[in-house]
């Protein structure tokens, strides 16, 4: 049995028909699969506001209830996955307000991208730019991303693999996703530069 991961699963869409979470309810079932503690973070749930004040910007113990949880799950976190669509060739809206809404809180752990398109490119115009903001925020990304295109015809509204490809594509993502948190936790625990 390997060591269980702890990974929020970092939703990017807010539309009222979305596909994207489709491809967060796979990855989330393929988590649990191998034996890792996946929790969903919807910012359509959240309800979020557009980004005023930062998380660490509020009194200790004031912050809004849903950024109180999601900071105390940040700090558990081993890594964090993000699951994206490409708006305009860039980062949805709702997904980087989500992300910028802390910061420490995301320090020496890794990051790994799920990208996705109901076009052929699979959200990977996105997933360039993600990667750019995942770094800054101190979360580099894995060099792998798993991309979906036709996302739609790849996954059922249940988030079940309608071709063979993507669970193969997704164990060998989660694998190496799971190398990183392991080795970036030992890290951490050694302690940081600073």
């Amino acid at each position: 049995m390997t060591e269980r991961l702890t990974i929020p699963v970092l939703l990017g869409s807010v539309r009222r028909d979305r596909l994207g979470i489709r491809a967060a309810t796979f990855i989330i079932t393929a988590l649990a699969a191998a034996g890792h503690e996946a929790v969903l973070v919807d910012p359509m749930a959240l309800g979020l506001p557009l980004l005023d004040r930062m998380y660490k910007e509020h009194p200790k113990g004031h912050a809004p209830e849903p950024l109180e949880r999601l900071a105390a799950l940040y700090r558990r976190a081993d890594g964090f996955l993000l699951v994206s669509g490409e708006y305009n060739h860039g980062v949805p809206p709702a997904l980087s307000n989500l992300l910028d809404h802390f910061l420490e809180e995301y320090f020496w752990r890794p990051s790994a991208i799920l990208c996705y398109s109901a076009g052929q490119f699979g959200g990977v115009r996105a997933a360039m730019a993600l990667r750019m903001m995942l770094g800054e925020l101190g979360m580099p990304s894995i060099p792998t991303l798993l991309a979906i295109p036709r996302l739609q015809q790849v996954l059922d509204q249940d988030g079940r693999p309608l071709a063979d490809w993507v669970a193969r594509s997704a164990d060998r993502f989660l694998a190496e996703f799971a190398w990183y948190a392991r080795a970036l936790r030992a890290q951490r625990q050694a302690g940081t530069p600073y």
